[in-house]
């Protein structure tokens, strides 16, 4: 029987792929105090990861750093057994290929110690799928993040029918002990939770957009000047369960579940045109409004560190009395 070793015996880790996710993955272990090994088969992958260090570094820093942390702990390998040597945890990060991560998850299988976990970053796939080429995929989880994952402190987690239940649970405990918000789900889905409700809401976006209905603008307004302001403390369940008034949610699917057969939306996702992907990308940089990128990430960082710290407070029993 396997002994997964103790989370706070751990000191290194390491970020397989330091793309966006993977590199923001690398940005938030080193906010916790931890060392990080990369490793990336892009020529610029460590000038890449620096730049994503630094833009997320602001945002960490006002989240709270840990007491040993550096955004300097970090080295980049080129050998991916030495990237992996001596770490006490693995996330991968790789693109979403399934062949690609088929490969790259039994290597990474193959080069670390029995006891060490592996994270896949995942948007969609399963790690039934994604572990087929592993010759021992006991240790092997899905650890979806919510981009950015410095910043969303979502983390979905749930094994493959070959993954040591034991594994799957120590996924999740680590990823609690650094600061995460985790879903352990019980069984695999496509997409997992989070994907799954947020492709709804976008292909009737894209619908919307393309019968002319609704411009991209009025899509976004329509959410955060809408139901996003309240989801943040109460998801779409609870939204509409105090929505249903003293009566609650039995009230509510009783006075309006025959709604929900109106063709109000429509979830097979629309052809996407050239027509239509050109309405979309000509609304966003219209919505934009001559903001950089960085400009847009910094505002989107501000906005969410200022949503978090309310939520906290909230959700804190002190901030509970003081209601």
């Amino acid at each position: 029987m396997v002994t997964y070793p103790k989370f706070e015996d751990i000191s290194s880790v390491a970020c397989v792929g330091v793309g966006t996710i993977g590199g923001g993955w690398a940005a938030y272990f080193l906010s916790r105090g931890l060392s990080v090994r990369a490793w990336d088969p892009s020529p610029d992958a460590e000038a890449k990861l620096r730049r994503l260090i630094d833009a997320a570094w602001p945002a960490l820093t006002a989240l709270g750093l840990a007491e040993n942390a550096s955004r300097d702990n970090f080295t980049v390998h080129a050998d991916l057994n030495e990237a992996v040597r001596g770490v006490g945890f693995v996330q991968e990060s790789a693109p979403e290929n399934l062949e690609l991560k088929q490969d790259l998850l039994a290597r990474i299988a193959e080069a670390v110690s029995p006891e060490v976990v592996i994270g896949s970053s995942t948007s969609g796939y399963g790690m039934t799928e994604m572990a087929q080429k592993a010759e021992d995929p006991s240790r092997l989880v899905v650890g979806h993040p919510f981009n950015p994952p410095y910043l969303i402190p979502l983390v979905e987690v749930v094994g493959g029918l070959q993954t040591d239940p034991q594994a799957t649970s120590w996924a999740s405990g680590w990823y609690e002990f650094i600061g995460k918000s985790v879903i352990t789900m019980d069984r695999e889905v496509p997409g997992f939770i989070a994907n799954r409700l947020q492709e709804a809401l976008w292909r009737e976006a894209l619908h919307m957009v393309d019968n002319g209905e609704a411009t991209v603008e009025q899509i976004d307004l329509a959410i955060t000047d809408g139901p996003g302001l309240r989801w943040p403390l109460q998801g779409p369940m609870l939204t509409f369960h105090l929505a249903g008034g003293e009566g609650g949610m039995a009230h509510m699917l009783d006075h309006f579940g025959p709604s929900l057969k109106s063709p109000w939306t429509r979830l097979d996702a629309p052809e996407l045109t050239a027509t239509l992907r050109q309405d979309v990308i000509d609304g966003c940089d219209d919505e934009a409004a001559g903001r950089s990128f960085g400009e847009l990430i910094a505002q989107r960082d501000a906005a969410i560190i200022a949503v978090r710290q309310v939520v906290e407070t909230i959700r804190s029993p002190q901030g509970v009395q003081a209601k």
